[in-house]
C-alpha cells in the first residue's frame, strides 16, 4: 500500500512537470506567432505612414497652396523629395488610404474643409487630440473603426496626425487570435493526456527497478541469513560441549567453515553486482590471443573433470585477437566451468568450442549434464534465480554466478543465452564482437 501511494505521487509529479513544460513551450510558441503576424499585418500599414510622413517633410504640402502651384508639388525643386521615374519628375504621391489631420495649437482640426465635411462629421468628430506619443505609430479606434495613427509634431505648436485604417487587418488579427484560443484548449485537453501517459512511461523502469531491487533485498537476505543460522547453531552445539576434543566435533567444525566460505563467497558476488549496477567497476582491456587463454583457464578443469569421472574436450578455432579485460573473461570462464562440472553426472563430457562468425568471436560452453528447460532458459541470468534450489544449495551454488557472467559479457558489448543441448544437456553461447 505504501509503495503504490508513493509511486503514484511521483507519478503526479511527473505529470504536473509534463504539463508545466508543455505549456511553457506551447505559451512561448503562440506569443511568437501571434507577435510575428501582427507585425506582418501592420507593417504594410506603418510603411505607409512613414512614407507619407516623408513626403509631406519633403513637400511641405502642409503650407497653403500657392496661386500657380499645383497641388503637393514642392516649393523648392532641389528638395530631397522621392522621384517617380515615370511621371515627368512630378514626386511621388503617397497612399491615397493615409487621412492627413491637422491639429492647432488650441487643439482642433484645422483641415475640415481638406478632409470633407461628411468624412469628418461620420468618422472624425469624436476624435481626440493628444500630443503623446509624437513620431510612434498606436492603434486607436474611432466610432468602432481601427485606426493605425502617427503624431507628428510641425515646429509650430502644431501637430499633423496621419491615420490609416486597419480593420481588414484587425479582423484577421482577431481571428486568428480565436483560434489560437481555441486550439489553446484543445493542446491544455491533449498536454494532459501526453503527460499523464509520459508520466506513466517514465514511471515504468523505476517500478521495475524497485520490484527487482525489492527482490533482491528479499533473496539477499533469505541467502544470508541460512549459512548464518547453520553457524550459529553449530557454534551453540559446540559451546555445549566445551570439554570436546576437535576430532569429535570435526563435521560441526567442517559444515561451518563450509557454510563460511559460502557466505564468504555470496557477500563477494553481491558486492560484484553492487559495483556493476553503480558502474563504479572499470575494465581493464588488452590485446590477447583469445583461443590460448581459453585453453590456459579451462586447462585445470580438465584434471578435475577426470578425477570426477567426466570428460572436457576442446575445439579452439577463432584465430582472434580479442580486446577485454583479461580478469573478468578469466572470471567469465571459472563460473561457466564451476557450473559445467556441477551440473553433469560421471560419465558426461564438456565441451568448449570457439570460433569466428559474422565479425564476432563465438564462446559455446556445452554438457551433457541435466539439462534446463526452456523456461529456465530464459530465466537462468536472474539474480538469485535456480532452477532446483535444494539441489543447488547442496553443490554450495548462490544463484548469482550466471546474473555476473551476463554482466561480464554486457560490458564487453556482448550476449549470452543458454539452450538445450539435445539430446541432453546445457550450451551456454556467448557471441563477443570483434
Amino acid at each position: 500500500m505504501l509503495k503504490n501511494k508513493m509511486i503514484n505521487r511521483q507519478q503526479w509529479k511527473f505529470m504536473i512537470f509534463n504539463f508545466i513544460a508543455f505549456s511553457i513551450i506551447f505559451t512561448i510558441f503562440g506569443i511568437i506567432i501571434f507577435t510575428s503576424i501582427e507585425s506582418s499585418l501592420y507593417s504594410k500599414p506603418d510603411e505607409e505612414l512613414y512614407n507619407f510622413q516623408t513626403f509631406k517633410e519633403d513637400t511641405g504640402f502642409e503650407q497653403p497652396l500657392q496661386k500657380g502651384k499645383e497641388p503637393f508639388e514642392p516649393e523648392d525643386k532641389g528638395s530631397r523629395m522621392e522621384q517617380h521615374p515615370e511621371s515627368n519628375d512630378r514626386p511621388m504621391l503617397p497612399s491615397p488610404r493615409v487621412i492627413a489631420v491637422e491639429w492647432s495649437e488650441d487643439g482642433e482640426i484645422s483641415n475640415q474643409e481638406q478632409i470633407g465635411t461628411l468624412f469628418y462629421e461620420h468618422y472624425l468628430s469624436e476624435l481626440q487630440f493628444t500630443g503623446k506619443s509624437v513620431g510612434v505609430i498606436s492603434n486607436i479606434q474611432i466610432n468602432s473603426y481601427d485606426f493605425r495613427s502617427l503624431m507628428i509634431e510641425n515646429g509650430d505648436g502644431s501637430y499633423t496626425q496621419l491615420l490609416i485604417n486597419v480593420d481588414a487587418e484587425q479582423s484577421l488579427l482577431q481571428n486568428f487570435e480565436k483560434l489560437l484560443i481555441a486550439c489553446s484548449i484543445i493542446f491544455i485537453f491533449l498536454s494532459i493526456m501526453a503527460s499523464y501517459l509520459l508520466s506513466k512511461k517514465t514511471m515504468q523502469p523505476i517500478i521495475t527497478s524497485w520490484n527487482k531491487q525489492v527482490e533482491f533485498v528479499e533473496n539477499a537476505s533469505h541467502e544470508l541469513r541460512t549459512p548464518l543460522t547453520i553457524i550459529k547453531n553449530k557454534l551453540e552445539l559446540l559451546l555445549t560441549t566445551p570439554n570436546a576434543k576437535v576430532v569429535d566435533k570435526f563435521e560441526n567444525i567442517a559444515l561451518t567453515l563450509s557454510e563460511t566460505n559460502r557466505l564468504s563467497k555470496l557477500t563477494t558476488d553481491l558486492l560484484t553486482l553492487a559495483r556493476a549496477d553503480s558502474s563504479e567497476t572499470q575494465l581493464d582491456k588488452t590485446d590477447f590471443e583469445f583461443d590460448s587463454f581459453v585453453r590456459e583457464v579451462c586447462e585445470p578443469y580438465k584434471e578435475i573433470a577426470n578425477s570426477q569421472d567426466k570428460q572436457v574436450w576442446f575445439h579452439l578455432k577463432s584465430n582472434q585477437l580479442f580486446f577485454a579485460d583479461k580478469q573478468r573473461i578469466h572470471q567469465l570462464l571459472v563460473i561457466l566451468m564451476d557450473n559445467a562440472l556441477k551440473y553433469t553426472q560421471e560419465g558426461n563430457s564438456i565441451g568448449i568450442k570457439t570460433f569466428y562468425v559474422d565479425n564476432k568471436i563465438h564462446l559455446e560452453i556445452s554438457d551433457t549434464g541435466i539439462g534446463i528447460t526452456k523456461d529456465s532458459a530464459e530465466r537462468i541470468f536472474e539474480r538469485f534465480y535456480r532452477e532446483d534450489k535444494a539441489r543447488t544449495r547442496e553443490n554450495g551454488g548462490t544463484g548469482l554466478g550466471l546474473s555476473i557472467a551476463k554482466w561480464i559479457v554486457s560490458s564487453h558489448n556482448g550476449s549470452i543465452k543458454a539452450s538445450s543441448n539435445e539430446p541432453k544437456g546445457t550450451i551456454i553461447t556467448i557471441k563477443f564482437p570483434k
